[in-house]
């Protein structure tokens, strides 16, 4: 059999969480696209329904974000509204950014400049 894919790659998106008075503090780095979907997935979609409701993802270490990434975010934003919450996105690069603003995405999600703002808002 042929590996067609070559060699295995790390993976590109790595994710980590705290809590910050009771806000859950998502902090991703790497790139986010059809391949580390799940990576984000995990981290914002619960399928038990066990989602926290008050949470601030900070996109200030990813580099690129492609539809996948917008996805997963709006499945977050109406997942957790739904249990009455909410979903902020904190230090978007400017690519990153311009990416959220072309699919109205920063009219659903509220996007801060920094995760201090995020956090407070």
């Amino acid at each position: 059999m042929t590996d067609t894919h070559g060699p295995a790659r790390p993976c590109r998106l790595s994710a980590g969480h705290t809590a910050v008075d009771g806000i859950r503090l998502v902090t991703l780095r790497g790139e986010i696209d059809h391949e580390t979907k799940d990576v984000l997935t995990e981290v914002l979609l619960s399928c038990d329904g066990a989602t926290p409701p008050r949470t601030v993802v900070d996109l200030s270490g990813v580099t690129f974000m492609d539809s996948s990434g917008i996805n997963v975010f709006i499945a977050a934003h109406q997942q957790v509204s739904d249990a009455g919450g909410w979903v902020r996105i904190a230090g978007a690069q400017q690519s990153v950014l311009r990416v959220l603003q072309l699919v109205g995405v920063d009219t659903l999600i509220s996007c801060h400049a920094t995760t201090e703002q995020a956090l407070t808002a």
